[in-house]
């Protein structure tokens, strides 16, 4: 039944999941996103916190520790739902979908790109609001190129979304 379930919101979802993966005709947008999905990584997040580090000092630890915490429980909702759910990626599912970078796993749902974007964003950007000029487009963005490079179905971006708002405001009453 669940596997049935996956199977008919891909369908749902798959003409707009497309519409984003067109962009593959425009070489030099593919190697941005790529750039963007690598950045997203972690190296993007990890370069933040060191440079938090070292421009404001010992200040910006307890900051750091706190967008620690949030990545590792961001991180193991992820891989819990990602075995849980085992939803086949786009590409997986539809010919027509082109996987244009390696995925970092099998499965679909949640975008763990995206879930952690909004979870260190909204971490940093409660205590350092100055840097929402650069983490909003840049979570944006990564949110985007799941779509782009044909990853991610848009409900997988949406449920990153939700879940990395969920596990950065739940961080705050612990923090």
């Amino acid at each position: 039944m669940e596997k049935l379930s996956w199977q008919w919101m891909g369908e749902c979802e798959a003409g707009l999941t497309q519409r984003f993966n067109r962009v593959e005709r425009y070489p030099a947008v593919v190697r941005i996103f790529q750039l963007i999905s690598r950045l997203g990584d972690g190296v993007f997040w990890y370069t933040l916190m060191v440079a938090m580090y070292l421009f404001m000092g010992k200040s910006a630890l307890y900051v750091v520790l706190h967008m620690i915490a949030a990545g590792l429980t961001a991180t193991l909702i992820y891989k819990w739902l990602k075995h849980k759910t085992l939803r086949p990626r786009p590409h997986q599912q539809f010919g027509h979908i082109h996987c244009l970078t390696a995925p970092l796993d099998r499965f679909s749902f949640p975008s763990g790109h995206t879930l952690h974007a909004v979870t260190f964003s909204l971490v940093a950007i409660y205590y350092y609001p100055s840097l929402a000029w650069l983490l909003v487009p840049f979570t944006l963005a990564v949110a985007a190129s799941r779509l782009i490079l044909g990853l991610h179905y848009p409900t997988d971006v949406l449920a990153g979304i939700v879940l990395g708002a969920a596990v950065a405001s739940a961080s705050f009453f612990i923090f």
